[in-house]
């Protein structure tokens, strides 16, 4: 696999040299020239498989050509040893739950990929560590933290802005110590993330400290999220090989949905996407035929969305070869309003006894909103749920009551000691850290 910067400024590396770095020198993102174009009989081979015998053979076409077929595999079974399961609502509703791994969110799809991988790709000239930055909204900081947490050799940074993830969520990375740093950032995860990227704008300071990254960004995050998409849509197709799948993803940073769209150009076959967001709704409003205008992200219930300059966007336009009608024509979105996601959230259990996480219930409202359009008709909505309701228990507390059952592993957390430092949302302070 060859890569390109979004940007178009630097040179074509492989995937190995796309992951060492994390961003471009151009300070774009790393995108594949071209994505492999499967045969159907490809994609119908998978039914009936495992999710880790899925990722063996997706990881094995897109990155085959740098890495044994030995290494994937194994890496599969040990990454991916958790199920995705689709949970029905309705006849034409489904929930694909990504909140049955180790830190009970999507990111650990990403994260213990990249655990394996990073060492792989990256390794000290300088006697150093490596260094991983990365700006988090609540989950990604969890399972980065989670992956990497003792690995020698390595050293994770991870910032967050104050208040703004739910407690459970600060607890799974900012009580771990030892390699792993929790930087409190007094700003929002927009501030959080353009410090990250300023440092890595810094050719010296990568040079001297080995850095890379591990949020959406780096190409490595992405690869891996293609699998579920691929493992629901087999399950969905095995006794309805023509069923169409719409996926609704909820969305912040939009490395999620971007995934979902490149494996639907490498020929997944029947599916289209639609993104739901809250307030922070720069992408919506693009789709609707406006200008792309970033802006200063807004607080809500549905803090992991809370981004007002996703910086996948740049991603999903390349995929698109720059052309916006085209972009617009694949990808629908809407937006939803705290007030109409807490009524959601006990709607959806009033009607089917299900626990709709906030970000989860954005992602059923739009879906309702838009199932009965002719485009969508015939299609079977596939809402992702990213995290586990219990990560924001508040919330949930509120709208339906002692419903919320709250795993032991999140439970064990809540006399953990918080051990983060505070800064400025200046990138000399994380200078400064290194």
């Amino acid at each position: 696999m060859k890569l390109h910067s979004t940007r178009g400024a630097s040179p074509l590396v492989s995937f190995r040299e796309a992951v060492a770095r994390g961003l471009a020198p151009d300070g774009g993102l790393y995108m594949p020239t071209k994505l492999p174009a499967l045969p159907a009989d490809f994609w119908s081979e998978l039914r009936g498989k495992s999710v880790p015998e899925i990722a063996s053979s997706l990881l094995n076409e897109l990155i085959g050509d740098e890495f044994t077929s030995e290494f994937l595999d194994e890496l599969s079974q040990t990454a991916f040893n958790f199920d995705a399961p689709v949970v029905a609502l309705d006849d034409r509703t489904g929930v694909l739950e990504l909140f049955h791994g180790p830190t009970l969110a999507f990111k650990d799809f990403g994260a213990r990929f990249m655990a394996r991988v990073m060492p792989e790709c990256k390794t000290s000239t300088n006697g150093r560590p490596l260094t991983i930055l990365t700006a988090t909204s609540g989950d990604t900081g969890a399972a980065v933290a989670q992956g990497f947490h003792q690995i020698e050799g390595i050293r994770a940074f991870i910032l967050y802005p104050k208040g703004k993830v739910s407690p459970l969520q600060e607890r799974q990375f900012a009580t771990l110590g030892d390699n792993i740093t929790a930087v409190e950032v007094d700003g929002t995860f927009d501030d959080c993330q353009r410090m990250v990227k300023e440092v890595f704008a810094r050719e010296d300071l990568n040079t001297n400290y080995n850095l890379t990254s591990a949020n959406s960004i780096n190409i490595a995050r992405l690869l891996p999220q293609m699998i579920y998409y691929v493992s629901s849509w087999a399950k969905l197709t095995w006794e309805k090989p023509f069923r169409k799948v719409t996926f609704v993803v909820p969305s912040g940073n939009f490395g999620n949905l971007t995934a979902g769209m490149m494996v639907a150009q490498m020929g997944l076959p029947n599916v289209q996407f639609i993104a739901s967001t809250n307030a922070n709704d720069v992408v919506p409003k693009y789709l609707e035929g406006n200008k792309f205008t970033p802006r200063a992200s807004v607080a809500t219930i549905s803090n992991a969305m809370d981004v007002g300059n996703p910086s996948n966007f740049d991603r999903m336009v390349a995929l698109y070869g720059g052309n916006e009608v085209a972009l617009r024509g694949a990808l629908k979105g809407d937006r939803v309003t705290d007030k109409r996601t807490r009524e959601v959230i006990r709607e959806v259990f009033a009607a089917h006894a299900y626990v709709a996480d906030p970000h989860t219930a954005t992602g059923i409202e739009v879906w309702n909103r838009f199932r009965d359009y002719e485009r969508y008709r015939n299609t079977y909505g596939v809402v992702l749920a990213t995290a586990h309701p219990a990560k924001f228990i508040e919330v949930m507390e509120e709208e339906i009551p002692g419903k919320t059952t709250i795993p032991h592993r999140l439970e064990a957390l809540r006399n953990r000691q918080v051990v983060s430092i505070p800064v400025a949302s200046k990138s000399d302070a994380l200078i400064e850290m290194l």
